[in-house]
């Protein structure tokens, strides 16, 4: 009957047989994982701070369709990925100034960067799965070239931000102050949105471009929801962004399913759980404060 779920649909979902011969298949996605969460969390920190979750998402779908072109035209994936992210970044760094004017280029760019990935898609004649991957991401899709190139992209963002994390936190929490005190806040935005749209593309390859904010979103808001501490919050979002990826990647070895829903499920856990606790602990304090 049409809509009655399968009696062995857990297996799909999780299934431990033989894991570990597919751990050894696959550990090249586990460690990818790792690369993307750890940066991903760390970047998150600046993206809440610059209320710029709507970016991410503008971003993901033009790194979409670099790496639906890169498919089609038999180009390096990772590469196309990156040319389509690097492309709605510079442009949202350059014209996108004002908040108004950021949320206008970004809803241009999300359909136009869909569509265009979509239509390369359907012009690509091999199998839906490797199509598909770029939407909900595919654990079989990091081999050892995608790998060193993440890794690379990883390391450089990292070193970028740790050298510019005193001015871009003073730009992020007081763009105006900034400026006045002669930070170059313009050029400032413009490196940002390069090193965000690396981050983007390095992650559309694991969890696929539709759900990529749950790596760089949801950590860090999940972060600020126990503390806001400078270095507690870095270190909480790094830990989360880990603990999706890699996890989400370690529950999607055996399973049937795309990557996606294990390392999202797992993200909004840990932000319900932060959120939780702020709120117990915001209750507490209300109750201490009428005591």
């Amino acid at each position: 009957m049409i809509g009655i779920v399968p009696a062995d649909w857990w297996t799909s979902v999780v299934n431990f047989q033989d894991y570990a011969e597919l751990f050894a298949l696959l550990k090249n996605s586990v460690l990818a994982a790792g690369v993307v969460g750890f940066v991903g969390g760390l970047i998150g920190v600046f993206i809440m701070q610059r209320d710029m979750a709507f970016a991410v998402h503008g971003i993901s779908e033009m790194s979409f369709s670099g790496a639906a072109a890169a498919i089609l035209f038999g180009a390096n994936v990772v590469a196309g990925s990156v040319v389509g992210a690097l492309v709605a970044a510079i442009a949202i760094g350059v014209l996108g100034a004002k908040a108004r004017d950021r949320n206008s280029i970004i809803g241009v760019l999300m359909p136009f960067g869909l569509g265009l990935g979509i239509l390369f898609l359907a012009l690509y004649p091999g199998r839906s799965a490797n199509k598909f991957g770029l939407l909900t991401g595919q654990i079989v899709a990091v081999d050892d070239p995608q790998l060193g190139w993440l890794a690379v992209i990883g390391v450089f963002v990292v070193v970028a931000l740790f050298v510019l994390w005193r001015p871009l936190t003073f730009d992020s929490v007081d763009p105006e102050v900034a400026e006045a005190r002669g930070i170059p806040t313009r050029l400032l935005s413009i490196v940002f949105m390069i090193l965000l749209g690396l981050v983007v593309a390095a992650s559309v390859q694991i969890i696929g471009a539709l759900l990529v904010l749950a790596l760089l979103v949801t950590p860090a808001a999940a972060a600020l929801q126990v503390s806001s501490h400078p270095l507690i919050v870095p270190a909480l979002s790094v830990a989360f962004g880990l603990t999706a990826a890699v996890g989400g990647t370690l529950l999607a070895l055996g399973g049937t399913l795309p990557i996606s829903p294990y390392i999202t499920t797992i993200s909004f856990l840990i932000y319900v759980i932060c959120r939780t606790l702020s709120r117990q602990k915001a209750r507490r304090s209300a109750v201490g404060r009428t005591s």
